[in-house]
């Protein structure tokens, strides 16, 4: 242990918050509505002191209470099925959730924004992004193996957008790479509906043995708490907490606290000293400090155990001694962690942060009256029940009116757009398609990430799912993969949720893994807008309704709202992620074919499904009509031929279906191992009764195209006919011959060669940025 800081300011005491009633608070100005304030005088039955104030301020705070959407969020608890609950080990309310995989072991993971600090301050606002949520992992008593990033950024020729960029990918990749975690997927959106409001959403993954899981549940009086890692410093002092509670005006943040500044290496360390810890069964319980810091640590472990706790706040390790109580109480300094440890395991406990070098102090203590009390230098500074601070927060029910624009909005189909049968303007077409921002090629931004450090990727970009291997004896692993569909949501966010939570389970399906649970970032407008209300709460009936038709649980996740700059919100985005099994990694199935001669197959059924689409809006920069229809019940026996298919070695890719359709599903496969395809379209027209545009085109939902040895055709074949899915043979791979390259044909109507699409594909991200770095980082 290192010696505290010395007495640095005069604190105000409960004892004086009782004789100076009428005492002015800038209540206000930490983010806390007049009626709030008023209901904290009357919890407390007096106003509150200085500390309880930044106390309440930060932990009442939309980003940190939920106070706008947990009347919305209960449904995830409320819709759930024996099927859900089977595999579940740790749901929402805790740090992340924890699923069963299978073999003794156990997979947590969590999706989290970091939008608003990244706007500001791009580099440390992503980078400590990533550090927080690879932090509530360690919580859990994981180890952190990997992380993912779903990223929206403004136009993508506009002149801030590459200020953001940079900033992002730069920090992302720093706290990444020093963590050695590989950055396995993740998702890259270009609209100018984020320019002013980009969105960071960061995502980790751990594992443990179920034997190590812990939990945030401070119980056991006499038991000690610990603060250990960084020091407490000035940095982000009620940074995400508030900062996230607030929206962008159009002259900047209406509040601008400090964004939190990261370093990577002592995370590490720290991941390293927590896991020791554990195993050496040395901590009763843990929570990791992040948003609101102390305050959050500090009222959750008590009010989840249901005990009370006593702190010396004066014990505190500082990087800045002049920093008041209030300021130590909200800061949102980076890497620290308070532990509960019983107290004759204490001297054990500081043994392994003095190996690892990891500073620590003891505050205090846990007990059983009830009643948080924080002290300063032996004066109390705070004395509450911890459920008012971090459990029973305002509960709102925000106005909600149906959007007065949304049926013009919806009348406006893209139905009604020019479509051509011309074979040169379909290959036009193709290829605008293939160059455009968000299909084009991301290895600007994915080359900037080591995604096989720790030497268990078994599938990474640009594959359609992450796979990463947790025992190599017997090869068990997971799969995961996150999507949103903004457009879509905007369209129709019931519809859009559930499309976003079909494509994310059909992602991890094709790589042969078994969709089991779900995490979400639930990215929004202002509550304080009713029609953003009623696009939150369709989002989450959409999402909350699919998950039970699909049998797989929500274990946790994050709301971001007031993502919106002056009066303009962004397109309601919610970020689905879905964890999947897969028994054996051995067994994964790539995106894209290796092998020419191999047949071609279309599963499922094309609609002219085209509102929403990637082609209405870079062909014809139109938004309108209705997103595709998604029949969940269908994707469930889609993902599970997915599997038998695995599990029989009948496919030798498998590739998705989504934005941009079957073309640009063809071009990514065909660009994937360089090995290109000759396709024809006739039979899917005459089948499903659709032109060449909208089999090209279309973003109809439940489809995949796979490539089958022909070997075992038969049998994929009987699969099919035997499942009832629809499937059409639509073509055979085909490497370079007689001298000519490889290509895509598409027989009637164009052939493009591949070193043409790689071009097209790859120019778009360098040609606004720069050069893209040759490798992926080491």
């Amino acid at each position: 242990m290192t010696t505290p800081s010395l007495k640095t300011a005069v604190a105000d005491t409960v004892d004086n918050a009782i004789a100076t009633p009428e005492r002015e608070q800038p209540f206000a100005a930490l983010g806390l509505k007049p009626d709030e304030y008023a209901q904290i005088r009357e919890i407390l039955g007096r106003r509150p002191t200085s500390g309880e104030l930044a106390m309440y301020s930060v932990m009442w705070s939309e980003h940190c209470s939920y106070k706008s959407s947990k009347i919305y969020l209960r449904k995830f608890g409320e819709k759930v099925s024996d099927e859900m609950r089977e595999r579940l080990m740790v749901g929402m309310g805790q740090n992340a959730g924890v699923v069963d995989i299978g073999e003794g072991w156990a997979v947590t993971f969590k999706v989290e924004s970091h939008n608003h600090p990244s706007y500001i301050e791009p580099f440390q606002g992503a980078a400590t992004g990533v550090g927080g949520i690879v932090r509530d992992i360690i919580s859990m008593g994981a180890r952190p193996v990997a992380v993912m990033d779903q990223l929206r950024f403004g136009a993508i020729d506009d002149p801030d957008t590459a200020r953001v960029v940079h900033g992002v990918v730069s920090g992302i990749s720093f706290y990444g790479n020093c963590l050695g975690l590989p950055n396995i997927g993740g998702e890259t959106v270009f609209d100018a509906v984020y320019q002013g409001n980009p969105l960071v959403n960061a995502l980790a993954v751990g594992v443990l043995r179920h034997e190590d899981l812990k939990l945030a549940n401070a119980s056991g009086a006499g038991n000690q708490v610990v603060l250990f890692g960084a020091r407490t410093g000035g940095d982000g002092i009620g940074g995400a907490s508030i900062l996230a509670s607030d929206t962008f005006a159009s002259g900047g943040p209406t509040k601008r606290p400090a964004v939190q500044v990261g370093d990577p290496f002592a995370e590490k360390v720290l991941i390293e000293c927590c896991l020791e810890l554990y195993k050496g069964d040395l901590v009763e319980a843990i929570q990791d400090l992040g948003a609101a810091g102390i305050s959050c640590a500090t009222s959750e472990l008590a009010a989840n155990g249901g005990s009370g706790m006593r702190v010396d706040l004066e014990k505190v390790l500082l990087r800045d001694p002049t920093l008041t109580p209030e300021e130590i109480l909200m800061s949102e300094s980076q890497e620290r962690m308070m532990a509960i440890v019983a107290p004759e395991k204490l001297d054990a406990f500081l043994a392994v942060t003095t190996k690892w070098d990891v500073e620590t102090s003891v505050l205090g203590e846990v007990t059983g009256d009830g009643r948080l009390q924080i002290f300063w230098h032996g004066e109390e500074i705070v004395n509450v029940d911890p459920s008012t601070v971090a459990v029973d927060g305002p509960v709102y029910e925000r106005p909600v009116a149906y959007p007065a624009w949304i049926d013009a909005l919806q009348d406006d189909s893209a139905s009604a757009l020019p479509r051509t049968d011309d074979p040169q303007t379909l290959r036009d077409q193709f290829t605008r398609l293939v160059a455009s921002p968000n299909l084009a090629d991301t290895s600007w931004i994915t080359n900037q990430y080591d995604y096989y450090v720790m030497g268990n990727t078994a599938l990474s970009f640009p594959d359609d799912a992450g796979m990463v291997r947790v025992d190599e004896h017997s090869g068990l692993g997971f799969a995961i993969a996150t999507d949103c569909n903004g457009r879509y949501c905007q369209l129709d966010p019931y519809q859009g949720a559930k499309l976003a939570l079909a494509e994310a389970y059909r992602n991890v399906a094709v790589t042969g893994a078994e969709p089991t649970a779900v995490t979400d970032c639930l990215n929004f407008g202002s509550p304080e807008n009713p029609e953003v209300m009623w696009q939150f709460s369709q989002a989450v009936d959409g999402l909350s309704d699919g998950c039970l038709e699909l049998g797989i649980p929500v274990t946790g996740g994050n709301v971001s709202f007031y993502n919106q700059t002056g009066d303009v919100p962004i397109f309601p985005t919610p970020v689905v992620g879905v964890l999947g099994i897969i028994d054996d990694v051995a067994r994964r199935i790539p995106s894209g074919w290796q092998d020419q001669g191999e047949n071609v197959y279309l599963l499922g059924v094309t609609a002219t499904e085209l509102s929403g689409s990637q082609w209405a809006g870079t062909i014809h920069d139109h938004l309108g009509g209705r997103p595709p229809a998604v029949d969940l019940a269908h994707e469930k026996r889609l993902a599970e031929l997915l599997h038998a298919a695995s599990q029989q070695s009948l496919v030798s890719s498998a590739h998705d279906l989504s934005s941009g359709g079957l073309a640009q599903a063809l071009a990514e496969a065909v660009m994937r191992f360089g090995v290109g395809a000759r396709v024809w379209l006739s039979e899917i027209m005459e089948r499903d009764g659709v032109d060449a545009a909208t089999a090209l085109f279309s973003e109809s939902t439940g489809r995949v195209i796979v490539t089958v040895p022909r070997e075992d055709d038969v049998k994929f074949r009987g699969l099919c006919e035997g499942r009832g899915y629809p499937v059409l043979r639509i073509g055979v791979t085909d490497s370079a011959a007689d001298g000519d390259p490889a290509a895509l044909e598409v027989q009637g109507l164009f052939t493009v060669p591949l070193a043409e699409l790689r071009d097209l594909s790859t120019s778009t991200l360098p040609g606004v940025f720069g050069p893209t770095v040759s490798e992926p980082a080491p």
